[in-house]
């Protein structure tokens, strides 16, 4: 059980017994393009999550919603502004980062995406002796609110210990999109730990110029030449949900290059920035794994500066680059 006062529902799922706890912001009239975060401290047992749903009814107020796994919250208030570079989400709020350090992105949700359930067996592990203390969700509203939002996130939660952990790496880009023009925007980054990862979903995030966002495993041959393996490729302008990988045969090892790429179409007159806005971009291609026992990513996030700083013929050196 969370030490929160959640509502909790016990159900039957997957041969075990879960319980569904829901995390909502606090009353908030927010302000536009105001990120807000709230924290929900973990008991002492182990807690294996199996399932992530959107609470965010019919007005969708929310634009993003993340949660975060994390040791300590990036502050002790009940609810605070965590957006750092962008607007005050209100006045009187704490300004403070998601976590105090090392944050680890468990969920991700955009644009009416679905519930979702982890394939059978693999779950979150949070809780306990792990480095996750603490659930942070953070939630971005892109339009200033007249009336309170309440949004949140409901978890599917068991304490029956699971084979496979789950986690998610996430790779982003910054850049700029110069006026009148098509950008792409490439990230790449070599895993350097000895792990074994078996990704089975993925997710696409741009704001309203994404026309197509891809991830790639990498892998050189004897002759050098670069063997790219699609993980999933998805218009973000579609419900931005986890979607399930087509080849779930794909292992990720130790020495694999990953990759992802977004086009950006700017038919304005201005340039545009990758930033936290919605007058901004976003270059974001989440993918989700699991592994045997812990055996999971101690680094999580790959970034690059973007275009026109970093290109993967240029800066990766990187051939056979795929349409």
């Amino acid at each position: 059980m969370w030490i929160t006062e959640v509502a909790l529902l016990g159900v039957v799922c997957q041969s075990i017994f879960a319980e569904q706890t829901t995390i909502r912001v606090p009353p908030i009239k927010p302000e536009a393009d105001s990120y807000v975060c709230t924290s929900v401290p973990i008991d002492e047992a182990e807690h294996y999550i199996t399932g992530f749903k959107a609470e965010v009814g019919e007005s969708h107020n929310a634009h993003h919603i993340l949660l975060f796994g994390c040791d300590e919250p990036g502050s002790s208030e009940i609810i605070w502004d965590c957006g750092e570079m962008s607007p005050l989400a209100g006045e009187g709020l704490d300004q403070a980062p998601t976590c105090a350090s090392s944050p680890n992105i468990l969920y991700a949700w955009a644009h009416n995406a679905p519930e979702l359930t982890l394939p059978e067996g693999v779950a979150f592990r949070v809780g306990g002796n792990t480095k996750i203390q603490y659930l942070v969700m953070q939630i971005h509203y892109m339009k200033q609110q007249d009336q309170e939002d309440t949004s949140g996130v409901t978890l599917t939660h068991t304490k029956e210990p699971q084979p496979k952990t789950a986690a998610t790496m996430l790779l982003v880009t910054g850049g700029v999109v110069p006026p009148k023009s098509t950008e792409s925007f490439e990230t790449a980054c070599v895993i350097d730990e000895s792990v074994e990862l078996h990704p089975f979903a993925y997710r696409t995030h741009t704001h309203k110029h994404g026309v197509d966002v891809s991830g790639w495993i990498v892998q050189e041959n004897e002759k050098g030449d670069d063997m790219w393996t699609l993980i999933g490729r998805r218009d973000p302008q579609l419900p931005q949900m986890f979607v399930p990988v087509s080849n779930q045969s794909i292992v990720i090892e130790q020495g694999d290059l990953l990759a992802a790429r977004c086009i950006l179409k700017n038919d304005e007159n201005r340039e545009i920035t990758i930033g936290p806005t919605g007058s901004d971009e976003m270059c974001n291609f989440y993918i989700m794994y699991w592994a045997d026992s812990d055996k999971v990513l101690q680094d999580n996030t790959c970034f690059s500066p973007g275009a026109p700083y970093y290109y993967w013929s240029s800066e990766a050196n990187l051939n056979h680059i795929p349409l």
